[in-house]
């Protein structure tokens, strides 16, 4: 951060304070504490994550996926989502994921375009300008 001018510093620490200040901000925290602390939520997220990253290797590979592996991924996969610890855990990481992602998505079309972005910009989705999305 060592050419971040002491203006911008100022700014993103504010913006950061926002993000705490959300009323939601604590709730995720919490939820994420929550499966921390839960072994049982923790073993099966990592139980379903290898097996996932298995799955995916082996298909990459170009190998078959037997379906009996398939299956039982899937029925791993079910039980974390039924676990209420791990649904919280899931759908908090989403929802900071999205914060992340948007605060990204702002600054990054920023610095490409050397301006504030408009809201078409931001939900328009596409890569910008000469990459032949848009129209001519």
């Amino acid at each position: 951060m060592k050419n971040l001018h002491p203006n911008v510093r100022t700014k993103l620490e504010e913006l950061c304070q926002s993000i705490l200040e959300q009323p939601d901000f604590e709730q995720w925290r919490l939820r994420v504490d929550q499966f921390l602390v839960n072994d049982e939520a923790r073993a099966q997220y990592v139980a379903v994550s290898e097996r996932g990253e298995h799955l995916h290797h082996k298909q990459t590979q170009g190998l078959e996926l037997p379906p009996d592996e398939i299956a039982q991924f899937e029925a791993e996969r079910e039980r974390l989502l039924a676990n209420p610890v791990a649904r919280g855990f899931l759908d908090a990481q989403e929802a900071l994921q999205e914060v992340r992602d948007g605060i990204n998505q702002f600054v990054g079309k920023t610095l490409e375009l050397g301006r504030l972005p408009d809201g078409e910009e931001l939900s328009g989705g596409g890569c910008g300008q000469g990459c032949g999305c848009h129209g001519s």
